[in-house]
């Protein structure tokens, strides 16, 4: 059966609220939400959609803040659907393989390279969102980055279609990962190119390549980092990790704590007493608390510290 005749087989919601698929928990409603069954789903699913309706894919929602008056689009929601890891028969010059799909957890990663035999991936525990999103903004923690393992990613269009990609095929950073123009090719039942989008596709797996290790050893690392992890970040009120890029050559969280602002509030939002890189919702917060702290905090530190900082998260949405 061709794929001109098939059908979605998830579940499409209509008004969902995004509070419930963030780690913020606040937030308005999607007007659309789809929860696809699988990979095959979701192609078709994506497929099968208008051409100029915006299109949002989110994992678990750990690094977004939809605000109050909601998001105007179809949210993909990847968590449930992308779950596959494993190995890939044959190994590179770096290591052994691992085939990972977009929807799975980043911790889950680590355990799976660890239990393997494999090193360098402990670092992933301590990123609480999905392959996807770690992809989507090169996330990282503990001194390495996600790109530094990657040896191609398997991305798909808003058309279904799929295509293998390199790292050659981006322009990659601290916290910053952007297909360079010259890849950019949208296509659309055969009526040529759609405009520049700055979502053109998307992560939908990769391949990591890890080297070989001790088992224990690596288990033991991550025992460590979750340990730290716990010490140190708020990890019991809802909140989107680190908010803001380390600057050039410093920390956020050093310049924030210098400017007085841990414990400052903007409604049910707080800068967090333990990290004051995090903004916790105390349980009450909406996402213009939450944004309206945000600009608070940045318009603080650029008075007193003359650096503005930049977000790691990312908000969309319409103001209520």
């Amino acid at each position: 059966m061709s794929a001109s005749v098939l059908r979605p087989r998830g579940e499409l919601r209509r008004n969902e609220p995004m509070s419930r698929h963030v780690s913020w928990r606040a937030g308005g409603v999607a007007a659309h939400c789809y929860l696809p069954k699988d990979r095959a789903d979701l192609l078709v699913f994506l497929a099968s959609r208008p051409d100029r309706e915006r299109l949002h894919v989110v994992g678990l929602g750990s690094n977004l803040l939809v605000r109050d008056g909601g998001l105007n689009a179809t949210v993909v929601l990847t968590h449930g659907a992308l779950r596959a890891v494993g190995t890939v028969a044959g190994k590179d010059a770096h290591g052994q393989l691992l085939e990972v799909e977009a929807g799975v957890a980043a911790p889950k990663v680590a355990r799976t390279a660890a239990r393997l035999g494999l090193g360098g991936a402990e670092f992933l525990a301590g990123i609480p969102g999905t392959v996807g999103g770690a992809l989507a903004m090169n996330a990282g923690c503990y001194g390495a980055e996600i790109w530094d393992y990657v040896v191609s990613v398997t991305t798909l269009d808003r058309a279904g279609q799929l295509r293998v990609r390199t790292p050659a095929d981006y322009d990659i950073g601290y916290r910053h990962v952007m297909l360079k123009r010259s890849q950019v090719q949208v296509s659309r039942n055969g009526r040529g190119p759609m405009p520049l989008e700055p979502e053109a596709e998307w992560f939908l797996a990769a391949r990591l390549a890890f080297p070989a290790g001790s088992s224990d050893q690596a288990l033991q690392r991550i025992r460590e980092l979750l340990s730290r992890r716990v010490a140190t970040q708020p990890l019991g009120q809802p909140n989107a990790g680190s908010v803001f890029r380390n600057p050039a050559g410093d920390h956020a969280a050093r310049l924030i704590e210098a400017c007085g602002l841990k414990g400052m509030r903007e409604g049910g939002a707080e800068v967090s007493y333990k990290h004051a890189n995090f903004i916790v919702n105390r349980g009450e917060a909406t996402a213009l608390d939450i944004e309206t702290l945000i600009q608070k905090v940045q318009a603080h530190v650029l008075q007193k510290c003359g650096v503005l900082l930049a977000t790691e998260v990312k908000i969309v949405g319409d103001t209520a």
